[in-house]
């Protein structure tokens, strides 16, 4: 009865890693400065941790949202306030990760967010072709043996 339970505990210690192709952020905010600045804080990070860093860009014209108001909340219908919200974009991407590498270095990235900013992350994970699938030469020579 203990091997059983030795046995799962090793069947749950070698659960294979996940390996990702590509990881990317979206970060937005409302202030460039800070963006740029959490750029180069998260590519220093990846280089520490020996991630390759692929393209980072921004949108050139921020997103604008804006809100118009009346003054008054029940008359004057002539005096309006206009608000404007801008939203920059900064995009960052990471290329080979393995699953644990991922999961450290977002949990270090997203604790270090700055106050304002928001994250969406992307992954791409590389995954084996289905048994039913088989690359072309492999179905020719399978067709030929038969």
């Amino acid at each position: 009865m203990r091997k059983g339970i030795v046995y799962l505990n090793l069947f749950i210690c070698l659960k294979l890693d996940q390996l990702y192709k590509l990881v990317e952020l979206e970060v937005k905010g409302h202030d460039t400065a800070v963006l740029k600045s959490y750029e180069w804080f998260a590519k220093t990070a990846a280089r520490e941790l020996g991630i390759t860093v692929g393209n980072c860009w921004s949108l050139r014209k921020p997103n604008k949202n804006r809100l118009t108001l009346l003054k008054s909340v029940f008359i004057y219908k002539k005096h309006r306030v206009q608000y404007e919200i801008r939203t920059q974009f900064h995009f960052l991407q990471f290329h080979n990760l393995t699953g644990s590498t991922a999961d450290t270095f977002l949990e270090y990235i997203q604790r270090n967010l700055p106050e304002g900013v928001a994250m969406k992350v992307t992954k791409v994970a590389v995954q084996a072709l289905p048994k039913h699938l088989v690359p072309p030469e492999q179905a020719v020579n399978v067709e030929e043996s038969k």
